[in-house]
């Protein structure tokens, strides 16, 4: 028959032919994919598709014409109706087969083909009693379906039960398929699991008809699937089932009874058994490779030998699979690399940066929180930073356990394969740390009760898990496990480094990773970020052996002591630039000077605090009585960053010093860094011009010292409101801006970031935000104060370089409002650099094509 008579006389269906107007917005996924395989002339069963528009209104009581839908396919043939969303992931109602089949037809395919005749029957019944009819399947458990009256006995159950006959009449058996599949789509729970997978909520449902290749009866006959590719790995091999005398995917189910595709030592193939098929299946499937320019899973059938193709979707894969699969379609020159870098989701790196737990492991879930920093790793539970530091010492995983981190649980971190938190957001200390680090990590996990003094957690129904009890922290969704399940280990191969070199000569924007130590250095250099655009010096002072002479230093009384104890730090600190610098080589590195308040560096328990005072050698009652002179009321928003510094100003001359001799000490070596220095929480001209005079003169001295020359420069980290807004004002002074987004966020908003994970998904649920801003960043508010800094600053210094270094730097979405306005680089944490390369790189190539 003609298409477009089809078309002009019916326009609820539409003939599958190379020339049909079948579009993925109007007819779905499966329906275009069988356009495509009826233009390479594959072996198609008549097909017909029926559109979004069409199903719609099916769910809403119209009845189409059955004849005309009908009169493509040749009398007596059985049909099938599959799903067809316009995004295979959306999922869809089952497809049922069998369409067609009465007692006539029933009694006429008998002569032919024997039993196989009552299984197609048994298989409909079900199928309708089942979807269609909405009966208990339970009511055919009595019935021996293998038995000689299996048939007869199926309708007397249905008519029992339905209080009707099994509907003989084709066109009926059709209608009432198709107009369960269509409400089924519209049903409250398909619609939100589909939600949950990114579907929009009216999103559209095709229905795709076709007949029926038995796969049963004379001759060889049967079903299986076939591909040229491993979903999980993405290496190239041949994989699938065949089984003999089944239907649609029977294969995958029949274990042992199904064949191998290909010849195996562990039992008989379809290539041995039917090589001619076997052959035509494979060049099948290489031109659906090359010509769809995809990776295919393929459903055939084999009738009396001769192959049919009955549907082809993309297949399942990993994110590891699709990186190879998209490189190998790529350097095959069947897609462009530009095409291979859109093909993959950026936050689907974690799983190849990080070890995961195997998708086929069972999960004993005990408690969940915030994903904070992704991966997964199994450990004893410990509680403290030295019992995390014991247990690496004796070689053993562990997982630290604590209320909420501050500074003086990194080394514990360190010491640590994963972290778990009951407080704290995506920004909190523990999380920003742990993916600095590359460590698992798990905030806010409240479901979980916290009893650190008894070294315990208590899980909802009361299981305790004991100091020394083995867990998994599931950083990648948040869970958190009993016992250790099986893993996937990490997997930076070829394909992915492939991927990445594309990405950066694709992509316009820098990428470079916040590191606060010679092992992030490293680990940021191994993924090619462009520099260091964020060292927390603080994080230098938290050894052992430098926080006693810190704490000196803040208990000292007068300038002069308080110098002689920072001069004491002084070589270690330049030490550690020294190595930074020879690490990072020529490649740009920004050291933000000392910026958390002093309290930070103090004990907060009495034990604690009897052995500074025994440390320092000062009695208990004074250490007392000077911890709670410095504490405040509330320290992020106290004396801290530049505040520190212009008060107490011998901490950040101390750090230019040793900045200014490291880079000369590194130039030795080969290593030629220019340092930026950036000033942090600054909210006034003055603060800058301050620093900026100090700063000058320990350089100029330096110069004197050394008899040698050096450049660097100075900038400013945004990360108030005010020094966004007076960004005109400060920018004279400055090389740099740097927008600290986490602490810009935080005051933007008014809101914690180590709080607000306790009621941030209600927050999103109930859309008071969209998102959570700590984790992407607020482009309408917060975005809104970035914009003004970049146009404020450049109207005052055109060549003034703009940065975002907060954790946003990593966020797919705030890369490209980085981009937008103007933003030169972002950086985040180490193990966020790739996922930052390619999302910058989607983001270029998207603006080029429009």
């Amino acid at each position: 028959m003609e298409d477009a008579a089809v078309q002009k006389n019916s326009p609820f269906i539409t003939l599958v032919t190379p020339t049909a107007p079948i579009t993925v917005q109007t007819h779905g996924g499966r329906a275009k994919c069988l356009q495509r395989l009826v233009r390479l002339d594959l072996p198609v069963p008549t097909t017909v598709a029926v559109s979004f528009d069409a199903v719609h209104r099916l769910a809403g009581g119209e009845i189409p014409d059955l004849e005309r839908l009908m009169e493509p396919f040749e009398d007596g043939c059985l049909l099938c109706v599959r799903p067809s969303s316009e995004d295979p992931d959306w999922g869809g109602p089952r497809a049922v087969l069998n369409i067609g089949i009465n007692d006539e037809r029933h009694a006429e395919l008998a002569k032919s083909i024997g039993k196989a005749a009552d299984e197609i029957y048994l298989r409909f019944i079900q199928a309708y009693s089942e979807h269609v009819a909405r009966l208990d399947p339970d009511m055919f458990d009595d019935i021996d379906l293998s038995g000689p009256k299996a048939v007869h006995e199926a309708l007397e159950a249905y008519e029992d039960e339905a209080e009707e006959p099994f509907p003989q009449d084709a066109a009926t058996q059709l209608l009432g398929v198709l107009r369960s599949m269509a409400r089924a789509w519209g049903g409250t729970s398909a619609r939100l699991l589909r939600m949950a997978k990114g579907a929009p909520a009216d999103a559209g449902l095709g229905l795709v008809v076709q007949a029926v290749a038995l796969g049963m009866g004379q001759g060889e006959s049967g079903s299986g699937v076939l591909q040229l590719v491993d979903g999980a790995s993405g290496h190239q091999v041949i994989k699938g089932r065949y089984l003999s005398q089944s239907q649609g995917r029977d294969a995958l189910h029949a274990g042992d009874k199904s064949l191998f595709l290909t010849k195996d030592k562990r039992g008989p193939s379809l290539q041995e058994k039917l090589p001619e098929a076997f052959d035509a299946l494979i060049e099948h499937a290489e031109l659906m490779r090359k010509r769809l320019r995809e990776e295919m899973q393929m459903e055939f059938t084999i009738e009396n030998g001769e192959v049919h193709i009955l549907d082809g979707v993309r297949i399942q894969r990993s994110a590891r699979a699709a990186v190879r699969i998209a490189v190998a379609l790529a350097e095959e020159g069947i897609i462009s690399h530009e095409e291979a870098l859109m093909r993959i989701e950026p936050r689907a790196l974690n799983e190849l940066l990080h070890r995961q737990v195997d998708p086929n492991a069972k999960r004993d879930v005990i408690g969940a929180g915030v994903a904070a920093s992704p991966g997964a790793a199994s450990g004893r539970l410990v509680f403290s930073e030295a019992a995390a530091q014991a247990s690496a010492a004796r070689g053993e995983a562990c997982i630290l356990v604590r209320r909420q981190t501050s500074p003086e649980d990194v080394r514990g971190m360190h010491a640590s394969v994963a972290v778990l938190t009951e407080r704290g957001g995506v920004t909190s200390h523990a999380a920003v740390i742990a993916r600095g680090l590359g460590l698992p990590c798990v905030v806010g996990a409240s479901s979980l009760r916290f009893q650190t003094r008894s070294k315990q957690l208590t899980a909802q129904g009361g299981r305790i898990f004991k100091e020394g009890d083995v867990v998994t922290v599931d950083g990648t969704n948040g869970q958190v496990l009993a016992g250790e399940p099986e893993m996937l280990e990490a997997a930076l191969d070829d394909a992915f480094k492939t991927l990445m070199t594309w990405a950066d000569e694709a992509r316009d924007i820098g990428v470079r990773a916040n590191a606060d130590t010679p092992s992030d250095a490293k680990t940021a250099r191994n993924f090619k970020a462009q520099g260091i655009g964020l060292c927390r010096t603080e994080h230098m002072f938290f050894d052992e052996d430098r926080l006693t002479v810190m704490r000196e230093m803040i208990f000292a009384d007068d300038p002069a002591d308080r110098r002689t104890a920072v001069d004491r730090l002084m070589p270690i600190q330049r030490a550690d630039f020294v190595e930074l610098f020879r690490i990072m080589k020529d490649q740009p590195v920004c050291i933000r000077l000392f910026d958390p308040p002093l309290h930070e560096f103090l004990p907060g328990n009495r034990a604690g605090m009897r052995d500074l005072a025994e440390a320092l050698d000062l009695p208990l009652s004074h250490v007392e009585r000077r911890i709670e002179a410095l504490s405040e009321y509330n320290p992020m928003l106290g004396m801290r960053g530049v505040r520190l510094g212009i008060t107490i100003p011998e901490i950040y001359e101390m750090q230019a010093r040793a900045i200014f001799e490291a880079t000369l000490d590194a130039a030795k070596d080969g290593a030629v860094v220019v340092p930026e220095i950036m000033i942090p929480l600054v909210s006034a001209k003055r603060e800058v011009e301050l620093v900026k005079t100090r700063i000058d003169a320990v350089a100029a001295a330096v110069r004197t010292e050394r008899g040698a020359d050096f450049d660097f420069k100075l900038g400013v980290m945004v990360e108030t409101p005010r020094a966004a807004l007076r960004a005109e004002d400060i920018a004279p002074h400055c090389d740099f801006f740097s927008f600290g987004t986490n602490d810009l966020t935080q005051m933007a908003y008014g809101l914690s970031r180590d709080d607000a994970g306790r009621f941030m998904s209600a927050y999103v649920q109930q859309g008071v935000y969209p998102e959570d801003p700590f984790h992407t960043l607020d482009a309408e508010g917060v975005g809104e104060l970035v914009q003004l800094g970049v146009d404020r600053g450049r109207k005052a210094q055109p060549g003034l370089t703009m940065s975002v270094c907060g954790e946003h730097g990593g966020s797919p979405e705030s890369i490209a409002f980085c981009r937008k306005v103007g933003i030169d680089y972002v950086s985040c944490s180490p193990f966020r650099v790739p996922v930052a390369r390619l999302a910058a790189a989607q983001f270029t190539i998207k603006d080029k094509i429009g």
